[in-house]
């Protein structure tokens, strides 16, 4: 297994998973250390068995919040841990399986290459991936590129990424939101209105039948009423910030 790295660390944030997440944080180690697991009030019994998967491998950490708050929450929850303990980044990655652990090496690799950038996952589907998902997130990347004048986001939704803590965390405190299914997509706009260059690295997704322990919780009009109310309130801002980010946009040229 890999050394453990003194800067970054791959960070799951995990609500109701089922079995399969004993896979994701196992493939996780595979390649790289450390690996932390943040249990976002899970029901499931999956915090028991994550301890004991701690208990045998001292590159696991566990971390379990007594409510669920949402991915970003478990997210914030789990950086500023991270900061404290002297971590400058984190690779995120879904604890359902859909998220490829032996594309973590490549990725943390690009982030040591460029401490400053923000590292994309931009997801290369097969033949597992719902046709309203991959339609859907067209909508958002299209939003997400306006409201960075096309800076450089070709996805915004897939959250396997590489964060620097330190501009997510001053992201994230400034304001009340991106604590749900708005997370990933408003940390990327957010990051390259901070002036974080994002880099995106192709990775491939999956997307796990019940049988094969498959879980989703996503809500097709929930959250998608939840994007479309981040993307209002994007573009609101956008339009303050628009002559700056031409400003940034020509100056990278």
């Amino acid at each position: 297994m890999a050394e453990r790295s003194p800067t970054h660390l791959v960070l799951i944030p995990s609500f109701n998973p089922g079995a399969i997440v004993y896979e994701t944080v196992r493939g996780a180690r595979r390649f790289w250390n450390p690996v932390w697991v943040v249990v976002d009030g899970s029901t499931d019994g999956t915090a028991e068995g994550l301890h004991d998967l701690a208990r045998n491998d001292d590159g696991v950490r566990v971390i379990v919040l007594p409510r669920n708050g949402g991915k970003g929450r478990a997210v914030l929850h789990g950086i500023t841990l991270a900061a404290a303990a002297g971590y400058t980044h984190v690779l995120t990655m879904d604890s359902d399986g859909q998220h490829p652990a032996a594309s973590i090496p490549e990725f943390m690799a690009r982030s040591q290459a460029e401490p400053r950038a923000v590292v994309l996952g931009v997801p290369v589907f097969d033949a597992s991936a719902p046709r309203l998902r991959v339609r859907g997130r067209r909508v958002s990347n299209w939003w997400a590129n306006l409201e960075t004048v096309g800076l450089g986001i070709e996805d915004s939704l897939y959250g396997f990424r590489v964060y620097p803590i330190a501009d997510l965390v001053a992201v994230m405190r400034l304001q009340p939101w991106m604590r749900r299914f708005d997370f990933d997509p408003e940390a990327s706009v957010r990051l390259v209105w901070r002036g974080v260059k994002p880099v995106n690295v192709r990775a491939p997704v999956r997307y796990l039948k019940p049988e094969e322990g498959g879980v989703s919780h996503f809500n097709y009009y929930r959250d998608n009423a939840l994007l479309a109310w981040m993307h209002l309130r994007l573009f609101v801002e956008f339009v303050v910030r628009l002559p700056v980010l031409l400003w940034l946009k020509s100056s990278r040229r």
